[in-house]
């Protein structure tokens, strides 16, 4: 016969084996269930990560070529664009303007610290090839890609989204030179531009009218350089918003900016400018007449690539013949001679581009 302590005991057992499955059963599915909880955690902040990542990188591509081309810790670069028109041939446009650097006084150096934006994947693979900065503008459903013959739609529109691109380095806190491509750099800039910082705005011009100061200057946008601010960076804003109200619909960004300049504008805005000197920032539509002050050639005043890379090639051996006329003097300033006997040839390919279909001038 069966103790009844035995039986006791047993029940004893049998419940504590119950409770303890129980006990286990439900531990297991809250483990099992916060594992899975933490999993999905991991998951999903391993993919936040991956997105982020992703728009940091996109965001962050100009932010990279833009340190890696400043001067210093300053933040200041060189910009220029360019797109498979200005690219190709067998001398093209930017082959002059690089060879620019290498023939001028005190440029060679300026190299490195140039950011060629490139409109279009022809260009952007070309300067990958130079091993130069380079950033890829991308703008949706548009083809930048073509020659932009001065004022037609798609030059004026490929000069605006310059301006947005450029009101973009500014709000990145970037100052710069913006320079045209077809502007040959015969000396450092740098070296003859104001050291004041409280000039916000220095621009070249096409005709100099002796007064540095005067918004009666005709500005040229192809050579400037702005100091990164809050006033530029409201300056380059306002110049971009305002080119669909009625005053300046159908303008091209110079016009625009111009304008806004002798309506106060930049008075206004608390902006100081400076007009610069063609005898310094040289170009077609008035040559420099010293060859010991120039610092920049500009092909301004002339219509079509052709023309420009013709008279460009002439304006580098008008350099090359200067250059060597002074051979055995150790200061281009030495010299008075040379600003005599020599001058600028005449751009030919330029004035011909303008002429219309019946051989007239326009």
């Amino acid at each position: 016969m069966e103790n009844p302590m035995n039986r006791v005991g047993n029940i004893v057992i049998l419940l504590l084996l119950i409770v303890g499955v129980l006990y286990i059963s439900i531990s297991t599915t809250d483990i099992s269930k916060n594992f899975l909880q933490l999993k999905y955690y991991q998951c999903s902040s391993s993919s936040n990560k991956i997105t982020s990542t992703m728009v940091t990188s996109q965001l962050d591509e100009l932010e990279t070529v833009l340190s890696a081309a400043s001067i210093g810790n300053n933040k200041t670069l060189i910009i220029t664009v360019v797109n498979k028109a200005y690219v190709e041939g067998e001398k093209s446009m930017l082959d002059l303007f690089l060879n620019s650097f290498w023939v001028g006084v005190d440029t060679q150096f300026l190299i490195d610290h140039l950011l060629l934006v490139a409109m279009d994947q022809t260009a952007y693979d070309r300067c990958k090839f130079l091993r130069l900065h380079c950033y890829r503008l991308v703008t949706d459903g548009v083809d930048f890609g073509g020659e932009k013959f001065y004022m037609s739609h798609d030059f004026i529109n490929m000069m605006w989204r310059r301006t947005l691109f450029l009101a973009n380095v500014l709000q990145r806190g970037y100052s710069f030179i913006f320079t045209d491509t077809d502007i040959m750099w015969l000396g450092n800039p740098f070296t003859k531009l104001s050291k004041d910082e409280s000039e916000d705005i220095q621009i070249s011009v096409d005709w100099f009218n002796g007064n540095p100061r005067a918004t009666t200057n005709p500005i040229n946008t192809g050579f400037y350089f702005v100091r990164s601010n809050n006033k530029t960076a409201s300056l380059f804003e306002r110049w971009y918003t305002v080119r669909n109200e009625s005053d300046y619909r159908g303008m091209k960004e110079q016009d625009v900016l111009e304008k806004m300049m002798r309506n106060g504008v930049l008075t206004e805005m608390g902006i100081k400018a400076k007009f610069l000197d063609t005898d310094i920032f040289s170009g077609f539509c008035h040559d420099s007449k010293d060859f010991r002050l120039v610092t920049t050639v500009h092909a301004n005043c002339c219509r079509s690539i052709n023309a420009k890379v013709t008279d460009l090639m002439v304006v580098f051996r008008d350099w090359r013949r200067y250059k060597s006329s002074i051979t055995n003097s150790k200061n281009l300033s030495d010299s008075n001679a040379e600003k005599q006997t020599l001058g600028w040839s005449k751009h030919v390919a330029c004035r011909n581009s303008w002429k219309n279909l019946n051989g007239s001038s326009t």
